[in-house]
């Protein structure tokens, strides 16, 4: 029998123009820590991106989540936050903030493979 385990994830979210409070999903965050996983999976539909503003620095927005992937994985290319423990890792990228790329609220669930819930999400919520 499978055994279900607690995960947490939130929406990463493109807002361009930060003071309009528009923005397009464009990735989740997934952290199961009985699992051990903690990844940052995204698409970026450029075109639906650019509906809400023709001026997005599209390799600027990339470069954020590279960041923000190494950060999640502990690389040693996201820096001094890498090297925080997976549980804070997740609790920085997913803190409140005004910028470019924001965070929903965490929301939890239960799952067997964090993997498979972290790519069906992505499929339900930003694809």
């Amino acid at each position: 029998m499978s055994v279900s385990t607690l995960y947490e994830y939130a929406v990463v979210r493109l807002v361009p123009r930060v003071e309009r409070e528009e923005f397009v999903n464009i990735g989740v965050l997934l952290y199961c820590r009985k699992q051990r996983y903690a990844e940052l999976l995204y698409f970026v539909d450029e075109e639906r991106c650019c509906l809400l503003s023709k001026e997005i620095d599209f390799s600027l927005i990339y470069a954020h989540l590279q960041s923000m992937h190494h950060i999640c994985k502990g690389n040693k290319e996201g820096g001094a936050l890498a090297q925080l423990d997976q549980t804070e890792r997740f609790r920085w990228l997913t803190a409140k903030r005004s910028t470019l790329i924001q965070c929903s609220a965490v929301h939890p669930g239960l799952c067997v493979d964090a993997e498979e819930t972290h790519r069906q999400l992505l499929e339900k919520l930003v694809l």
